[in-house]
């Protein structure tokens, strides 16, 4: 669903992503590591086509990201760190004006379910945003995929910021995306849920690609100290 061809990103003599290759396929979820600056963003950035490459492609289903930008868009879904949904909405009616603005249209029932399959307390569906934790706004972002019908997730530190509780169930929403047959390609720091719920992941330094596995094939102590030993290493 998501391919990275020699894409490559620079501003100027810096070079943000360098050459990278990555596949991205259905049911997938696979995680970026790295500090920051490290080109994580730049690439989420790159198949949400916010900006251009400088080199290489990004496709999403074969469809080059820079032709096909309002079709590959459609196919999508991205959650940022920090969603922005309208505080003083609820979070039924922000779902209901941004599927709107998709061209969905649901029914107030179908719109409570889908926040209730994303985790959110039937209590605070008819809240206000404002009174909602970070992790309420986060499984809003969920029912908005799922409203979508999202063949692909692009996450940029959905985790960060959440406490393990909330954390743990952002990850089960994931996996249950994953079964749903979603790709799924998240920047995050967070290596225990890398490796807790990623197929794969992939180590970026300074716009490079290093490595990329199986979760399966490493230990998460394994993981750890090799991604040390990455971030350290001249």
């Amino acid at each position: 669903m998501l391919q990275a061809t020699n894409l490559t990103k620079k501003y100027g003599n810096f070079t943000a992503l360098n050459a990278l290759n990555l596949t991205v396929n259905e049911g997938d979820i696979f995680c970026l590591l790295g500090a920051n600056g490290a080109g994580k963003s730049t690439t989420i950035n790159l198949f949400l086509n916010f900006i251009d490459p400088s080199e290489g492609k990004a496709t999403i289903n074969s469809l080059d990201v820079t032709q096909h930008g309002k079709e590959t868009k459609q196919l999508l879904s991205y959650i940022p760190e920090n969603l922005m949904l309208y505080p003083n909405l609820t979070g039924l009616e922000n779902l209901e004006f941004f599927c709107g603005l998709g061209g969905t249209r649901y029914t107030k029932d179908q719109l409570e379910e889908l926040l209730k399959q994303s985790g959110l307390q039937a209590d605070f569906i008819g809240k206000r945003v404002s009174s909602y934790s970070k992790g309420m706004r986060q499984k809003v972002g969920i029912a908005l995929a799922r409203a979508k019908n999202a063949s692909v997730l692009l996450l940029d530190e959905p985790t960060s910021g959440l406490d393990p509780k909330a954390s743990n169930e952002f990850s089960e929403l994931l996996l249950d995306m994953k079964e749903k047959g979603v790709a799924t390609l998240m920047a995050t720091h967070d290596l225990f849920r890398a490796k807790d719920t990623g197929t794969h992941i992939g180590i970026m330094k300074e716009g490079v690609l290093i490595e990329q596995f199986k979760s399966e094939d490493v230990s998460f102590q394994d993981l750890e100290k090799l991604y040390l030993q990455l971030m350290h290493k001249i």
